[in-house]
């Protein structure tokens, strides 16, 4: 009998592998850090994969989102990594979910029924909002820090917020969750200091394609590479998988 998860099961065992095909995983945002959760995920056996993102595949995403090929532009993102991960995997249960988390939609979201929830949305306010109502509900919850305008893979660490310095989005998050009462939240960040990125002056104008609502716009746009938010997906999802498998 074929099995595409030997070599993992030659690497954890039988017991694990179980514990990952009956687990319910949710990522909200599948883009650039979070398509390569979602990969990993998927190759690793979770057997549930519920994919939160509302925004489509748009030109600026070739050079880094796992999502992203010509042939899927204009598609929405979650459609997108859902259909990868049966073609991965054609036993898992993956439901994309096109919602853009808000905390004005956050009451639709039903969190309580996952086994682990991760983070990979890229603004502030829907970040605190489902940290917030992780910790709550008492469901585990990794979130991802900023991964935009750095280029060294080898300096994202999985750390406690608390432990954080540097990171622009790390440190507002670790403000306003100590304003509600949370001091600790299991991140992956980057020790690498962002460079500043070129003035439009000096280089074409960044596409303006984002479909999202504008209370999720950024102020500025970052630069990006493949590499970095690639890494910092494989480390979220090797963060659930090995918690969740229990080795």
């Amino acid at each position: 009998m074929s099995d595409q998860f030997i070599r993992t099961r030659l690497l954890i065992g039988d017991k694990p592998l179980d514990r990952l095909r009956n687990a319910k995983v949710a990522v909200f945002g599948v883009g650039g850090v979070g398509g390569y959760t979602v990969e990993a995920l998927a190759r690793s056996g979770v057997g549930t994969l519920h994919l939160y993102d509302d925004d489509t595949v748009s030109e600026s995403n070739l050079n880094r989102q796992i999502a992203a090929l010509h042939s899927t532009l204009g598609q929405p993102k979650a459609e997108v990594m859902a259909r990868r991960v049966l073609d991965i995997n054609p036993d898992c249960n993956a439901v994309p979910l096109r919602v853009f988390y808000l905390p004005s939609n956050a009451d639709q979201v039903e969190l309580s029924q996952y086994d682990y929830v991760i983070d990979c949305i890229d603004t502030v306010t829907a970040k605190l909002e489902l940290v917030t109502r992780c910790i709550a509900l008492q469901v585990k919850i990794v979130s991802a820090m900023g991964t935009g305008n750095k280029f060294d893979p080898s300096a994202l660490v999985v750390t406690d917020i608390s432990k954080t310095k540097g990171c622009p989005l790390a440190r507002t998050m670790r403000k306003e969750l100590r304003k509600r009462g949370i001091h600790h939240l299991k991140v992956v960040y980057s020790t690498e200091l962002p460079t500043s990125p070129l003035r439009p002056a000096d280089c074409e104008s960044p596409e303006n394609s984002d479909t999202r609502p504008v209370s999720t716009a950024r102020r500025d746009t970052p630069g990006s590479t493949p590499f970095v938010p690639a890494a910092a997906g494989l480390l979220l999802a090797s963060t659930v998988v090995r918690e969740l498998g229990g080795f």
